[in-house]
């Protein structure tokens, strides 16, 4: 493309234009093609004979001499002016009596030189990777976090954490405490490990940046375990989506006290709660589904009775479906944190099958 004359490209473009009122898509033509769509739609009208872009000015009576460009760039290059910014330096002549150029030049005869350039110690921040998790079973990606409760009075509080399956969005562990620490984090990932007979290299745990997810204890037992850790963005807030909402379908339920008289009535709740969440609550982003259905292997066998049901309803009144048979909503055949995206900002091919959603 770099090689075609300005006649070539706009009969291109032409070409181009045809070709699209058959197949459709400007877009997959000019990726096809190499050719940005801007330059297609700029072929297909060309400049005006005329125009003030027409004809290009070899020289302008305002463009410094190649004298005076030498004599500003000494100017600048005193030792005086060695640590001052083209503003301070414009500022500095101004006092002085001298105009040489605008500021705007002299950033312009700078960057032909390659002498701008960030000259203080400013803070590099550090890059994080986007962690991109797939679950296509049962414990394979679980998804931690801690919450606060309100207490009886202003100032207290208790700490829930919770570890969630984020496949099945069965609750695999949790505990009530009176404050946050790496010890206590490290009793409840082991108890879960143990009770879901985890073995080395098959779980994946992920969490946010808290001092109990980045402390050396808990780190020190995954890697006793054999299990993969994960962690969060900085100030990324939609990184660890299942704990977050979670902890919104626990605190909307209209059992959920404003306050907890005491931290027994916070664990007595919480008993109560996560009893429900796994063995009744029907789960919106699991096809409705039970967490537990899903977790212990037992969904296919519910969505064949639900089928069943539904077959019986269709052969009573087959003129009440008027499109096709019912059907039943099939289980998500696996979960993401973050699926990956396309460099056209478009969801990953085997993401297009995957579900992340709100527990409602």
């Amino acid at each position: 493309m770099e090689f075609c004359s300005g006649q070539d490209r706009r009969d291109l473009a032409i070409a181009i234009k045809l070709s699209s009122k058959k197949i459709g898509n400007i877009r997959a033509l000019c990726r096809s093609l190499n050719l940005p769509r801007s330059t297609y739609y700029r072929l297909l009208t060309p400049p005006k004979k005329g125009g003030v872009n027409s004809v290009r000015v070899a020289h302008s009576h305002r463009k410094l001499s190649r004298e005076e460009v030498d004599a500003i760039i000494d100017v600048m290059h005193e030792v005086r002016f060695v640590d001052k910014s083209p503003a301070q330096i414009y500022s500095t002549l101004l006092d002085e009596g001298v105009y040489l150029c605008s500021v705007s030049t002299m950033y312009r005869i700078l960057r032909s030189l390659q002498e701008v350039k960030e000259r203080r110690n400013v803070l590099q921040r550090t890059f994080y990777e986007r962690p991109e998790l797939l679950a296509t079973g049962p414990n394979q990606v679980w998804s931690w976090d801690i919450t606060k409760l309100r207490g009886p009075e202003k100032w207290v509080c208790y700490y829930l954490y919770v570890i969630i399956d984020i496949y099945s969005r069965y609750i695999v562990g949790w505990l009530i405490a009176e404050n946050e620490c790496a010890e206590l984090a490290e009793i409840l990932i082991s108890e879960a490990c143990s009770r879901q007979r985890i073995r080395g290299k098959e779980l994946i745990i992920h969490s946010d940046r808290g001092p109990a997810m980045t402390s050396k204890k808990v780190a020190d037992l995954l890697t006793l375990l054999g299990v993969g850790k994960s962690l969060n963005r900085p100030h990324v807030s939609n990184d660890n989506p299942f704990s977050e909402s979670q902890f919104k379908t626990m605190k909307y339920h209209h059992t959920f006290p404003n306050r907890f008289g005491s931290i027994e009535h916070a664990r007595s709740f919480c008993r109560y709660f996560f009893d429900w969440y796994n063995n009744k609550h029907y789960h919106s982003g699991i096809a409705f589904m039970k967490p537990s259905f899903v977790h212990y292997g037992k969904s296919e066998e519910c969505n064949r009775q639900r089928q069943q049901v539904l077959e019986k309803a269709f052969q009573k009144h087959p003129e009440r479906f008027v499109l096709h048979a019912p059907r039943t909503l099939p289980v998500p055949p696996a979960a993401w944190i973050n699926p990956p995206v396309t460099e056209d900002g478009e969801l990953d091919t085997i993401s297009s099958i995957t579900i992340i959603g709100e527990a409602k």
